[in-house]
């Protein structure tokens, strides 16, 4: 079992109880049935435990930017307005998962500042970039707060310099600490519990040839010694080094090193093992996207032909070529550091997976039509600034498009080896595929299914309608997911089938 670690002595952590509230709208307001995990009293705080009302009660709250509400975690406001809003469209059974409401966060990036003598590891103050220290957080999976209180004392024992923004000065700018609760040899009841922190140090020097690489050096080693495999409390799975020495507000520079550990960084998702790199984006809360995967696959029919928009590392294409058994997955994405862990995670997909997967390194908002070709699904995980203006145009016209591609006398995959376009040609070199490339039979139809994962409320509100006032998509089913207990932050999975027409005389809910 972890332990967390008290400047001069150990204590035990306590166990973590799984908290599930699942919230529909018609559900009363009432309390979990059990009571939130008590995180460990690091530095002999007095501040009480969680009570059974769902609230947050958080030491750091209103100093600290991460929350911006304390009650009713479980159910945040803007579940009553996303309720009526999707009521407004036909939809009546909307549903809202509240998962679990207390250490929740297993990914989470920290400034540093302040003085070797007293290190400021948190958030930024709401409006400021003055940091607020945060070594209780509530939202923090307890072995983030215990990694933190020991990169705390390595800070302070090796006279490590925080970066002061300011003069430009310092070494320690930010931490990012990543939970993996990846563990094949114990049950899965006890992987939260003894889940590992992989800890990447963003140092300020261009690189590991830099003068104080000596001190970065040590502060990895410190880590190590304390927190790794052979000491006591073994809750550090790694330690990383980014190098980054630019002015701006821009976390990571481009150079990364693995310094300690192990280099791999797995999760199990949606059925499958995600391989995760330190660069690459992941959901913060893991456990809340998960069951988001879970519900999604569901509306995949077996053996589609799926593309995955926005796909990242390919989490979600790759969890439903393994559990839908799709006939081909096609994911894009425009963060090329995605690539490597999109590689590795299908070399560890399950033996029976005979899709087509492909992974291209593109931009969605060019020729997006060039991508929704030969698919029946497709998924979108926009960020939150919503759906790029020029696919969403393409979704709104699909129906037309689809029937002039097949009234076309020459298929556009039969013209590849003529492509002239840069940005396909780009693509196309910096792919990855895997198995035989789909047949060329249904390479003129396009989606009859859209998948919309939302994390921006207001901008969903408005791809929705314009997608529904097109009359080429009829709203089907919206799932809420409650991502970041103590914010008004909520992810929605919602359903669009072309094959319908719209709702008559429809009435929007007003933003």
């Amino acid at each position: 079992m972890p332990l967390c670690l008290l400047p001069n002595r150990l204590l035990p952590l306590p166990s973590c109880p799984l908290i599930t509230c699942h919230a529909s709208p018609a559900a009363l307001r009432s309390s979990p049935s059990s009571p939130p995990p008590t995180l460990p009293n690091l530095l002999n705080n007095t501040t009480p435990v969680p009570s059974l009302s769902c609230a947050l009660q958080c030491p750091h709250f209103q100093s600290c930017s991460g929350c911006t509400h304390e009650l009713n975690l479980h159910r945040p406001i803007i579940v009553d307005e996303a309720d009526q809003f999707f009521k407004s469209l036909g939809v009546s059974d909307f549903d809202f998962d509240s998962g679990r409401l207390w250490g929740w966060r297993s990914r989470a990036k920290l400034a540093v500042r302040g003085s070797s003598m007293k290190p400021l590891i948190g958030l930024y103050e709401e409006g400021t970039h003055n940091v607020v220290d945060i070594p209780h957080c509530k939202a923090h999976h307890p072995n983030i707060n215990a990694a933190v209180e020991l990169l705390r004392q390595g800070v302070t024992k090796l006279n490590i310099e925080p970066y002061d923004e300011d003069e430009g000065t310092g070494e320690l700018r930010y931490v990012q600490m990543a939970v993996t609760t990846y563990n094949t040899s114990l049950p899965a009841p006890e992987r939260y519990k003894n889940s590992k922190v992989q800890v990447s140090l963003v140092w300020n020097s261009r690189n590991e040839n830099s003068h104080n690489f000596e001190k970065l050096n040590a502060l990895a080693n410190f880590l190590w010694r304390n927190g790794g495999p052979k000491s006591d409390v073994r809750f550090i799975h790694s330690v990383w080094a980014n190098f980054q020495t630019s002015t701006n507000n821009i976390i990571f520079g481009n150079r990364w090193r693995h310094l300690l550990g192990e280099s791999g960084f797995w999760e199990h998702v949606g059925g499958i093992d995600v391989s995760l790199s330190p660069s690459s984006f992941g959901q913060a809360n893991t456990r809340a996207f998960d069951n988001l995967l879970r519900k999604l696959q569901k509306y995949v029919p077996y053996g589609a032909s799926v593309t995955d928009l926005y796909a990242g590392a390919g989490a979600i294409g790759l969890s439903l070529a393994a559990t839908r058994k799709c006939r081909s997955v096609k994911c894009v994405e425009v963060n090329k550091e995605s690539k490597l862990s999109f590689e590795k995670t299908v070399e560890r997909l399950p033996n029976y997976v005979d899709s087509s997967i492909s992974w291209h390194h593109a931009d969605t908002s060019v020729e997006p039509l060039s991508w929704l070709m030969g698919s029946e699904v497709v998924v979108v995980d926009p960020p939150r600034k919503g759906l790029d203006a020029s696919l969403l145009d393409v979704l709104q016209t699909i129906s037309s498009l689809e029937r002039k591609a097949k009234s076309a006398p020459e298929s556009s995959y039969s013209k590849v080896k003529d492509e002239k376009r840069p940005w396909v040609l780009r693509a196309m070199k910096d792919s990855v595929q895997i198995g035989s490339k789909p047949a060329l039979e249904d390479s003129e139809s396009l989606p009859q299914t859209l998948i919309y994962i939302s994390c921006g409320w207001e901008s969903f509100k408005e791809d929705c309608k314009s997608l529904l006032s097109s009359k080429k998509w009829r709203l089907e089913k919206a799932h809420g997911f409650n991502f970041f207990p103590g914010t008004q932050s909520t992810i929605h999975l919602t359903v669009f089938d072309a094959t319908g027409t719209a709702f008559p005389d429809l009435v929007f809910f007003p933003p």
